[in-house]
């Protein structure tokens, strides 16, 4: 049977899966099985020269193969091109593009040493798959190395249609790279018709059927939405719900009801946004002041991009000024932290929380919602408001969809759910549930493998 090569911009060591693994690492737990190969980035950087060489570790049956980089590499690779040119375009944030040709050339340059590196450690019949943004022309570095293993590749955040991606100056190059590969693939249909849509304006291809053709090249693109293990999560959510930080959390409630919020601090995930709308049902609704808290989890991410230091440096007044205005001597109406949170306990929170508020400005997929869902007691069950902007509103029709812009809305629906019969908190969820225990990571690995597996007709 064919080895699976799996290609990461990070890689975790052994030591950070399981109960402090996130992202990737959840979404992969399925096929990242025994034999498997997972190449990558360590998440280390050296002021001098990077070994060319990976470090090689084994856990579980599990090879890790990993990469240093160096910190001009890091800069111009990973802060620059990857998170300051190409993860604000492919959110459709064009104002916030940094666009520098060094970045670029220092992205290219870290992905023909990541295929360098990956080369000798190849089979004949290995299966490459090769995941997210920051890894766009890794595909074609391989080609031209003269790789001829099938290779997947998955973009995990949204595509940009084709009249923001000709804003990028190597949009041709970049395009041309992803093609070098056999599978392309997609959270939701929107994203592949975008991607599709660019093919054709862009590099001048036909589309046929799931196909997009560049002379006799054919390379298929595929939906394939990520998705939980919803039933094990839920289990995990009962357990934590139990202990001691679901219940610290209950007690400092005084029989208040809760709503939460679990993100990175990334401007795409609209917390400014959402904190107006949580003050708007406040001001809109008084009859909930005091009578609901809103705890906002926001892990800090990527403060060397200036963008997102002046994220946090605006949240923090705007918590501010809220709680100025409505909190009382024994009532804080937000609770906002930057730490990270483990899975396990943002399990038992959502399990306790009556709303779940997850309103991106623009995402891949969102699991948060997914685990929200997955968290919740059937008798009981909290609400989920969701982002009409959110890939997992393609699926999760039965959640409360908004427009995160509109903050009247969003505060609408906080009042709504606040105020829904408890048979339509059940019927709603159950429907979401179902969707939810459907589309898992099971079912996410094994449908794109299984496009990667078979050569196009």
């Amino acid at each position: 049977m064919a080895r699976l090569v799996v290609v990461s911009n990070r890689v975790p060591a052994p030591s950070e899966r399981g109960v402090r693994a996130g992202g990737l690492a959840v979404v992969l737990a399925e096929a990242l099985q025994p034999g498997t190969l997972w190449f990558g980035w360590s998440g280390k950087r050296r002021h001098g020269p990077a070994p060319k060489e990976p470090h090689m570790q084994e856990a579980d049956g599990i090879s890790y193969a990993t990469l240093d980089l160096a910190e001009a590499d890091y800069q111009q690779f990973y802060a620059g091109f990857s998170n300051s040119a190409l993860w604000p375009l492919l959110h459709l944030r064009t104002g916030l593009l940094n666009y520098r040709r060094e970045d670029y050339e220092g992205y290219r340059r870290v992905n023909a040493a990541f295929a360098a590196a990956l080369r000798p450690l190849l089979r004949e019949d290995d299966v490459i798959w090769i995941h997210d943004y920051q890894l766009f022309t890794l595909a074609v570095e391989l080609r031209a190395l003269g790789v001829a293993n099938r290779i997947g590749f998955f973009l995990h955040i949204p595509f940009m249609p084709a009249m923001v991606m000709q804003v990028l100056p190597p949009a041709a190059d970049l395009l041309a790279a992803l093609c070098a590969a056999d599978v392309v693939g997609f959270q939701t249909s929107r994203d592949r018709e975008a991607f599709f849509d660019s093919a054709r304006e862009i590099l001048g291809a036909t589309i046929e059927g799931e196909h997009v053709c560049l002379g006799a090249r054919r390379v298929r693109v595929v939906v394939a939405p990520v998705g939980i293990n919803a039933r094990e999560f839920n289990r995990t959510a009962a357990r934590a719900a139990a202990g001691p930080e679901a219940r610290r959390l209950v007690e400092s409630l005084a029989g208040r009801a809760l709503a939460i919020g679990a993100d990175r601090l990334d401007y795409t995930k609209g917390l400014p946004n959402r904190f107006e709308a949580f003050s708007r049902l406040l001001g809109h609704y008084p009859e909930h002041v005091r009578q609901i808290s809103f705890l906002q989890v926001a892990a800090r991410s990527r403060e060397e991009v200036f963008e997102y230091a002046d994220l946090r440096r605006e949240l923090d007044r705007k918590a501010g000024d809220i709680n100025g205005r409505f909190s009382d001597f024994d009532w804080v109406p937000i609770r906002y932290m930057t730490r990270a949170l483990s899975r396990r306990t943002l399990a038992g929170f959502y399990r306790v929380a009556r709303i779940g508020l997850v309103t991106p400005l623009r995402d891949g997929m969102n699991l948060v919602a997914k685990e929200f869902v997955a968290a919740q007691d059937e008798t009981d069950p909290g609400v989920l408001i969701l982002s009409r902007f959110a890939g997992a509103a393609e699926e999760l029709t039965e959640a409360l969809l908004v427009n995160p812009y509109d903050a009247e809305e969003v505060a609408g629906a906080l009042h709504q759910a606040l105020t829904m019969k408890a048979g339509e908190r059940r019927a709603r969820h159950a429907a979401l549930l179902a969707k939810v225990q459907h589309t898992t990571a099971a079912s996410f690995a094994k449908g794109f493998l299984a496009a990667l597996h078979v050569p196009s007709g």
